[in-house]
């Protein structure tokens, strides 16, 4: 006799969350937290990258340094957790890549990819996008000038790739890892902007400066 359980397996819902993370900041984390609750997803996976494709020609933190703050920053959320899957595959990142590994890994389970609107207005520009979207459907953070009941980006998309995309009720935050980099370079706070902890390790490894800072007091 089949068990209920044989006979409708549970399917594990988890949500991908790429990108440099040059440095993780609270607006990745929120994004995160918010399309866990919103898709009710059992987990949240963060991908560092190992070389973006998309930022070649722009210097990057090590991928070591990049890992390490990510799960500084993760720690204590049991539904969130960390893959080195692209830094351990090396090369150029593309998501299609990604998403057919996890794929292969895990076949019963179902995928959300989780980025923004710019991201997703970029999307035909990346590596295979029909293959992305047969792997995995969207759950896009809308921009501050559009509302999540209509996105701009959404509606210039094709209808098939709209019906894979789902919109995230996110809060606006206006942060950016290019913004925090200037002012850590430049010896503003970052407090409240980065976790404690990310803030901690960036400074101890002078990341973002040309030299190490002499004291504690920048985020204090």
């Amino acid at each position: 006799m089949v068990s209920p359980e044989q006979a409708n397996p549970v399917v594990e819902r988890i949500g991908i969350l790429g990108g440099t993370f040059d440095p993780i900041h609270i607006g990745h984390l929120i994004l995160a937290e918010e399309a866990r609750i919103a898709l009710s997803l059992d987990r949240v996976v963060f991908m560092p990258a190992a070389q973006p494709w998309r930022k070649a020609g722009r210097s990057i933190s090590s991928a070591k340094d990049r890992l390490a703050m990510v799960r500084l920053a993760i720690e204590g959320n049991e539904h969130f957790e960390v893959s080195t899957a692209e830094i351990d595959r090396g090369g150029p990142t593309y998501t299609v890549d990604t998403l057919n590994q996890l794929r292969e890994n895990m076949p019963g389970a179902s995928f959300w990819f989780i980025l923004g609107a710019d991201a997703l207005q970029d999307l035909p520009n990346w590596k295979e996008p029909a293959r992305i979207v047969a792997q995995a459907r969207l759950a896009v953070a809308p921009r501050s000038d559009a509302s999540p009941a209509g996105l701009k980006t959404l509606g210039a998309l094709p209808v098939t790739l709209r019906r894979k995309v789902d919109v995230l009720p996110m809060p606006q935050v206006a942060m950016s890892s290019s913004t925090l980099r200037e002012r850590l370079r430049a010896g503003i706070s970052t407090r409240y902007w980065l976790p404690p902890r990310v803030q901690d390790y960036a400074l101890d490894h002078g990341l973002y400066v040309h030299e190490r800072p002499e004291s504690r007091a920048v985020g204090t």
